[in-house]
């Protein structure tokens, strides 16, 4: 069986080496970011730049702009491979990553609608947002090389959406920065792991400023204490469920009695000295508390200094009494991975 597999273009002049070390030369580029691979990828560290992974089990290669009834006969043959499979969900999104060309976004969207009325017309239509991470999903990708599809489980594959993506707007009424969307994608990445935080849920956010992931975390209901020497953003200084703390993230300790329930550090700065400041909080967090961490990097590095980089730090959070939950390298991610970890 072939796997296809996506990787971020932000690493597009190591894609021939991680291919290559992954037992993959051969793979077949499709769309911006994905390939088709030769056989099942292999278990390997190498993962990490792997945003994307899903068995094939259908595929069809042409050109569905020059295929006469191309939507209507890739629903049948979806619907005879699905009939007995059982799927509660289906997503189906383009090849090209981005801003899609206008055919293929709106047959991705046809195709979806056909698909859910027909596979799931007796059957609750659930949110993607809501649904178990481990129910059976049939998983469409379409581009100018044809459609391709899996039925497997978010878990399995990387998210809940065709190709691991999820849009999330820069422009909402709340956001400050860049920021927000990527602690908006990690929490909704976090669910395929681990149930969501409830509102009542308090956060030490380190190197916090200007806010832009901080708002996102009010806007979703939670407590947050940030820290940070710059100034937080006036349009949330004030937050009622905020408070801020102009110091240095290393210097900060909390105010008597106060626990926390989930720690967010994106602080800039080399990797290793920023997860020290985090160990050093670690005693003020709630048992079963969450990590979500930035691991940053040099842009310029190589595949094995990022790798040794991220071994350095798991070694570290694993003598600090973390265990890991996922690490990966998310769509608002550049040249940094998202590491996630629970205390306890």
């Amino acid at each position: 069986m072939h796997d296809l597999i996506r990787i971020s273009e932000v690493f597009s002049e190591h894609h021939a080496e991680i291919l290559k070390r992954l037992d993959a030369a051969g793979a077949k580029k499709l769309g911006t970011e994905y390939y088709l691979l030769p056989g099942p990828m292999p278990a390997s560290e190498l993962s990490l730049f792997v945003r994307w992974q899903m068995p094939i089990h259908h595929s069809w290669p042409c050109s569905p702009e020059k295929t006469e009834h191309f939507l209507d006969k890739a629903c049948y043959a979806l619907e005879q491979k699905c009939a007995a499979a059982g799927v509660l969900q289906v997503m189906v999104s383009p090849l090209i990553s981005g801003s899609p060309h206008p055919f293929f976004k709106k047959l991705a969207t046809a195709l979806r609608q056909r698909l859910m009325a027909s596979l799931l017309e007796k059957k609750a239509k659930i949110d993607p947002e809501e649904q178990n991470p481990q129910d059976l999903t049939l998983f469409c990708l379409v581009g100018k090389e044809g459609l391709f599809a899996s039925i497997a489980t978010p878990r399995d594959c990387g998210g809940f959406y065709a190709g691991g993506s999820k849009y999330i707007s820069h422009n909402a009424a709340h956001s400050i920065s860049r920021a927000g969307a990527k602690i908006a994608e990690a929490l909704h990445f976090l669910r395929l792991h681990h149930p969501a935080l409830p509102e009542t849920t308090h956060w030490l956010e380190l190197g916090a400023s200007p806010g832009g992931m901080t708002a996102e975390l009010l806007e979703r209901g939670y407590r947050v204490t940030a820290v940070d020497r710059a100034p937080m953003d006036p349009r949330i200084s004030s937050h009622p469920r905020l408070s801020c703390y102009a110091e240095n993230a290393a210097a900060f300790f909390p105010p008597r009695g106060e626990r926390y329930d989930a720690l967010l550090c994106d602080m800039n700065g080399p990797a290793r000295e920023s997860f020290a400041i985090v160990a050093a909080k670690l005693p003020y967090l709630e048992s079963g508390a969450l990590i979500i961490f930035t691991l940053k990097t040099h842009k310029t590095g190589s595949l094995d200094e990022w790798l040794e980089l991220r071994r350095h730090v798991q070694r570290d959070a694993t003598a600090a009494g973390l265990r890991s939950i996922a690490h990966t390298h998310l769509t608002y991610n550049r040249h940094e991975f998202t590491l996630i970890w629970r205390k306890g």
